[in-house]
């Protein structure tokens, strides 16, 4: 028996292969949009997939569950509470799925969604792992305030709450502590709030360092999981309601983004989103465009910025990169919103965004609006500039309208990726008012 755990940095999503040698059969759990790896894994091991194993409907990343069935004919394994419209077979409570001397068994642990399962591994008659989707992570636990407004079955956040305190306690917490946990997440995602940096751990020791499996009252876990989540960016309950009903092929749906001539002009008033380094950006870029750079977390601020159903084009410097950029929006179901994408050079500088004057901004900061860009909870930790207004960028586009307008305006963040963003929404939406970016010299007032 074999355990693959494959990782995408970018949402920092794990998802597994597991691998029967005496069978030549595999078993996936959580596949992410791109089905490649999974079939190259198979390949190598000279093993076919018959199975995909979806832990819930996925709100930060689409899945793949469908096109693999499709490729491949592998069985689709979710719970019946989730509705499933792809050709499936419940996996509920007590459910098995046997491979030579590997059984899979379903665990209901419900509190992240209503329809959340873990995997017990038992190989050869002793459990070995358990794979905790987003129930339980290393360091901490999945978020229960996803499930409001969307899927088939909803709850409102508290109810969720008090349902994994029981999941964690009543289930994962009774198993051995030596069982290794595979999450579906790491540090960085959205899902939770404080996950490790590890990709794995034991039961025993959530137990013993895990911040949310320590004792304590059913009321006192609620408000602890509920205190300080982080933000829901607009596109989760788009990609819960996706992979709910199965995604159509990664490549195939790539394929179809139009791709427009370098240097397209256009139509006025269109969105438009410029993924090129904000150094390139800020010498010359189209008006109203927004800069959302290329990087691990582009996808997470596309779908934060940019609305489910929104058109917009999509722009870089290169071919490589644009090709990159489609896969990245792929990844949370955003290709079928491009309405086209194409390359810019340098020399189209139509509009041009300032460079600060970092001397006369700490002689006198007063003389500047400042925006903080950066979370609610972030701000909370630390406050950089104590007459600065914070707007978080997920909420910049709809809440601009409350930047005023009689002084230059310094944007910052914690590092300087959003603080770019930041200033493209203000300086297109307000093009009267001079827009500065902090970016990384914001590290000189920490």
């Amino acid at each position: 028996m074999k355990i693959e755990q494959f990782e995408d940095k970018g949402l920092a999503h794990y998802s597994y292969a597991i691998l029967s040698e005496c069978q030549q059969k595999i078993i996936l759990i959580d596949p992410a949009r791109d089905p490649k790896p999974y079939y190259a894994y198979a390949e190598a091991n000279s093993a076919q997939i018959v199975g995909v194993i979806e832990t819930h409907p996925h709100a930060d990343f689409v899945s793949s569950h469908l096109e693999i069935h499709q490729i491949t004919g592998a069985t689709i394994y979710a719970h019946s509470l989730v509705g499933a419209d792809y050709p499936h077979e419940f996996f509920d409570e007590g459910a098995e799925i046997h491979l030579g001397k590997i059984k899979l068994k379903s665990l209901h642990t419900p509190g992240h969604s209503p329809d959340s399962i873990c995997i017990v591994l038992n190989h050869d008659g002793i459990d070995k792992a358990v794979f905790t989707g987003d129930t339980l992570f290393i360091g901490d636990v999945g978020r229960p305030d996803l499930r409001e407004n969307v899927g088939n079955s909803t709850a409102k956040r508290e109810q969720l709450a008090r349902q994994l305190y029981y999941s964690t306690r009543e289930k994962l917490m009774k198993l051995e502590n030596d069982i290794w946990v595979y999450p579906a997440h790491g540090a960085g995602s959205l899902c939770g709030k404080g996950l490790s940096e590890a990709n794995r751990s034991t039961i025993g020791t959530e137990k013993n360092g895990n911040y949310a499996l320590q004792p304590m009252s059913e009321a006192a876990f609620i408000n602890l999981i509920l205190d300080d989540q982080p933000f829901i960016p607009k596109y989760f309950e788009y990609d819960v309601a996706v992979n709910r009903q199965g995604a159509p092929a990664f490549q195939a749906s790539i394929e179809r983004v139009k791709r427009l001539a370098s240097n397209y002009t256009p139509e006025d008033g269109a969105l438009l989103v410029d993924g090129r380094n904000q150094l390139i950006f800020k010498r010359g870029h189209l008006k109203n465009a927004i800069n959302i750079q290329e990087g691990d977390k582009f996808e997470t601020w596309l779908g934060s910025i940019v609305a489910p159903e929104e058109p917009f084009y999509l722009i870089a410097d290169n071919e490589d990169k644009l090709g990159r950029l489609i896969a990245k929006a792929a990844k949370i179901g955003y290709e079928r919103f491009i309405k086209g994408a194409f390359v810019m050079d340098d020399t189209v500088t139509e509009a041009t965004n300032p460079t600060i004057d970092l001397d006369a901004f700490k002689q006198h900061p007063d003389r500047y609006t400042v925006v903080d860009v950066r979370n609610e909870s972030e701000v909370d930790e630390k406050i950089f500039f104590a007459h600065a207004i914070n707007i978080p960028l997920s909420q910049l586009r709809e809440r601009v309208e409350e930047v005023p307008t009689h002084k230059p305006v310094v944007v910052h963040c914690a590092g300087g990726y959003r603080s770019a963003a930041g200033t493209s929404i203000i300086a297109a939406a307000l093009p009267e008012v001079k827009v500065l970016d902090l970016g990384e010299a914001v590290n000189q007032f920490k």
